[in-house]
């Protein structure tokens, strides 16, 4: 029997869509994960800068990763952390370091495929420009340019008699959005985000920089029980981390040591210094213990006591192919949480990982649900394996069931960013 009900409410599920609109690119996602943290307490500390060990809320920028975490009072070197793993990229397309491209009277700009995206979600679909530009002095600023900037056009069917029978997309030739008319001038680009940043001319000598659906997150359905919006994979899982991580952080007395882990770059690989299989992570673990005065022998105590929840969306089981899915696994959308299981390692769970997921929903209130791929099928994979093999640490992959994953726009059940929330907070209380 539930401790606890989780009801469902639909304030969580309103403000995730104003967090993913109001986070175009994983910079935008840190900051304004890290605003939330702020009012709930926490503070930034540097990584050049020395750490001390007072209690209280914390956190790290670095690029598009954020790691925060609390430190109740009486907390000791060796006292062991609870981890809510996200990421923080879409698959998306991407500026290149030349974008100022075009033919034919049209002006385009030169974008690179990034992640496993769904090619012909971004076809004839209001585009927008976002990311971070690098001043000359070293310093960032974002960049949004939130309105009908760029689009993809698709080939009249006309000129295409066999589209309709399985479109194919060259990545170089075919996805090179339009934004103007006339000849191409090296620069443009730039100097059109400098205007829009009210920065002078030549002030930008860096830039990472993508687009992006300007289509707002909204609800759909008869009773408004779905909801479509972009970079749900995986905002909707670093929205509910940061939410779960403010709750906890006001109820003083924990056992553990909660913290929230969103990374960058989970969709090519996690191979960044920002990524999972960097040392972000393991180096503000490791530095939380010695500022606590801490030795080796407490951070090896702390990392055994170590439980992680690796969080990425999954899949629902599709209406129109449902062949593709395990015929006796079938997670459905405002169902709960998903447990991701795969023995060959592409997720991390096991048996008691399950049981600790399991003991914080059943505390929560909250259903929840199991997946696993068709053996047919080829399963994904999250940061899930890299942060137990890296870290040593157990760690236990979930998420939410969701449709059209890797689309420029997305489809979950109304209620369960809700009901992961809800259960990560119980987490994370331990």
């Amino acid at each position: 029997m539930s401790a606890r009900t989780a009801r469902f409410d639909r304030g969580h599920t309103d403000d995730l869509m104003s967090f993913l609109a109001a986070s175009p690119s994983p910079y935008h996602a840190v900051a304004n994960a890290a605003a939330r943290l702020e009012k709930a307490g926490f503070r930034q500390v540097l990584e050049t800068d020395a750490w001390d060990g007072t209690h209280g809320g914390k956190y790290v920028l670095r690029g598009g990763a954020i790691i925060a975490w609390y430190v109740p009072e009486g907390a000791e070197p060796h006292t062991p952390f609870r981890i809510v793993g996200a990421h923080t990229d879409s698959p998306n397309l991407r500026v290149k370091p030349l974008p100022d491209t075009g033919a034919y009277g049209w002006r385009q700009i030169a974008v690179e495929v990034y992640g496993g995206t769904l090619l012909n979600t971004w076809l004839d679909r209001d585009l927008g420009l976002a990311g971070r530009l690098t001043l000359r002095d070293g310093s960032h600023r974002l960049v949004n340019i939130d309105r009908a900037l760029l689009r993809v056009p698709q080939l009249a069917i006309h000129l295409d008699r066999s589209a309709n029978d399985g479109l194919k997309l060259d990545r170089q030739k075919h996805l090179q959005p339009i934004w103007g008319l006339g000849e191409v001038e090296e620069g443009d680009l730039i100097r059109f985000l400098e205007q829009e940043s009210g920065l002078a001319e030549g002030d930008v000598t860096g830039w990472d920089l993508m687009v992006h659906s300007i289509e707002p997150p909204s609800y759909l359905g008869r009773d408004r029980e779905l909801v479509a919006g972009p970079r749900m994979d995986n905002l909707l899982s670093v929205h509910a981390g940061t939410a779960a991580l403010a709750a906890v952080a006001e109820s003083g007395e924990l056992p553990c040591i909660p913290v929230l882990a969103a990374f960058d770059h989970e969709e090519n690989g996690s191979q960044a210094d920002t990524g999972a299989d960097g040392p972000l992570l393991g180096n503000v673990l490791e530095r939380s213990v010695f500022a606590r005065g801490g030795a080796y022998e407490d951070r090896a105590r702390a990392f055994a006591g170590t439980v992680c929840l690796s969080s990425d969306t999954g899949h629902a089981v599709h209406p129109n192919y449902a062949e593709r899915h395990d015929p006796t696994h079938h997670p459905r959308a405002n169902g709960g949480p998903i447990l991701k299981v795969n023995v060959n390692q592409r997720y991390a769970t096991d048996g008691s990982g399950r049981a600790v997921f399991a003991e914080a929903c059943e505390r929560a209130g909250v259903p929840w649900q199991t997946f696993v791929s068709n053996n047919a099928m080829p399963c994904g994979t999250t940061i899930g394996p890299i942060t137990a093999a890296r870290h040593g640490i157990q760690t236990v992959d979930i998420g939410v069931a969701i449709l059209s994953m890797h689309s420029a726009r997305e489809l979950c059940g109304a209620q369960d960013p809700y009901l992961l929330a809800n259960a990560l907070t119980a987490f994370l209380e331990a």
